[in-house]
């Protein structure tokens, strides 16, 4: 898991609430958090795998290029399994070699292996899972923007030097000062130790405060240029909305789930550190509590890994796709409507919704003047990770006769 304590624990003079939590049931901790980080790695890779498609209608056609937020999307999810590797690697040492951790609590130890081990590993997981909240915040952010300029223009190589500039600056920086002067004499008190928890906390409670403001104005947004295409709000726009709407609920769900804990934990643990005697009968429940909620975090963080492409994308399926050769394909559900694009058509006018890892084209209507506005709007899908909204709106004429071959055709 991600919890500034892990980082405080390397300290061999440590605070006495960091050590009460982090030395109670090691090897049941440590297993937990184990399998929890392997579970969540394993199913996370196999959900942002190539799958094969069973079915298609209408042919092949080639994917878009994938939108910035679609990016975005793999990025968290690269992210969260880099940290979760981190939380293997760290657990099954633990585990496995406990004379490392215990070289961590002796005082001028002369053997620097165990300090190394224990600073490395809680800053590789810090930084990644750091790395996973800004990413999160710019994906809000990136969401927001798109639909409100009305233009599918990348700014994804300033969100890599915003995402990574201020997880390293962040990251380096309360590790630097919690190891003043020397990581084996590090410096006692409360205050010293503050500026290491808001550099680790800072982008968590980011993501929890402006990450629903974001949503909340993009899916407003998207209602009213639904509702401004032709003055009329129908069923499927109406549908539309509410799926994006619970899209972001699904993401912001699995953050608060996942993290939500650290922040209870945290301040259960400031307020046994301002107490002179953190044994005292009186402070029982309190002690209790920060030991749940602990082994809470130790299941539930790793698990955002899995969980997150879970919202992002929705369940995948098992059948992956290794092949080097594979022809990318699109995948069509029930509710899924294409009509082949023809060459030589002058006018296109449409809604394309990469939703679910669906495409839903309506072209080649009509003769006229094109107007066209172009929505990007994150959410899942099992190729592009994002549902992006094309709407194209011109003066109409008839729709195309064929359309009685489709199963499902697009109603405005």
């Amino acid at each position: 898991m991600a919890s500034p304590r892990l980082e405080t624990f390397c300290c061999p003079n440590r605070d006495a609430a960091t050590e009460f939590v982090v030395t109670f049931q090691p090897v049941l901790f440590g297993a937990l958090t184990l399998g929890s980080a392997a579970l969540s790695l394993m199913f996370a890779v196999l959900q942002i795998l190539p799958k094969r498609k069973g079915y298609r209608r209408l042919g092949q056609y080639p994917l878009p290029r994938p939108a910035s937020s679609s990016r975005i999307l793999f990025i968290i999810s690269i992210c969260d399994i880099l940290g979760c590797a981190g939380v293997i690697i760290r657990s099954s040492v633990w585990l496995g070699l406990p004379s490392i951790i215990d070289g961590i609590s002796v005082t001028n130890n002369t053997d620097v292996l165990p300090e190394v081990f224990c600073v490395g590993s809680a800053m590789w997981i810090q930084l990644f899972f750091s790395a996973s909240f800004w990413w999160t915040f710019c994906y809000a952010v990136d969401v927001f923007l798109v639909v409100k300029t009305s233009a599918g223009i990348s700014t994804i190589v300033l969100y890599h030097m915003i995402t990574w500039g201020l997880a390293v600056l962040l990251c380096v920086e309360g590790v630097a000062m919690l190891y003043y002067p020397s990581i084996s004499d590090c410096e006692q008190g409360l205050q010293h130790a503050v500026p290491h928890y808001i550099t680790t906390y800072a982008p968590m409670l980011l993501v929890l405060i402006a990450n629903p403001i974001f949503f909340s104005r993009t899916t407003s947004a998207v209602t009213s240029l639904l509702k401004g295409r032709q003055g009329i709000y129908t069923e499927n726009e109406r549908r539309l909305a509410t799926e994006i709407k619970i899209r972001f609920f699904k993401i912001m769900l699995v953050f608060f789930v996942c993290w939500a804990p650290n922040l209870i934990n945290e301040s259960l643990l400031f307020y046994l550190e301002m107490q002179a005697d953190i044994s005292d009968s009186s402070l029982r429940d309190i002690r209790n509590a920060s030991l749940t909620t602990w082994f809470i975090m130790g299941i539930l963080n790793p698990m955002q890994a899995f969980l997150n492409t879970l919202a992002f994308h929705g369940w995948t399926g098992l059948d992956v796709d290794l092949s080097l050769q594979r022809t990318r394909e699109l995948a069509w559900d029930s509710g899924s409507t294409s009509v082949p694009n023809v060459a030589g058509q002058n006018s296109v006018v449409g809604t394309t919704l990469l939703y679910q890892s669906h495409i839903q084209e309506a072209q080649k209507i009509g003769n006229g003047q094109q107007h066209s506005d172009a929505i990007s709007v994150l959410s899942e899908g099992s190729e592009s990770s994002t549902v992006e909204i094309h709407i194209s709106s011109e003066l109409r004429g008839d729709v195309d006769a064929d359309g009685e071959s489709l199963e499902n055709s697009v109603r405005r």
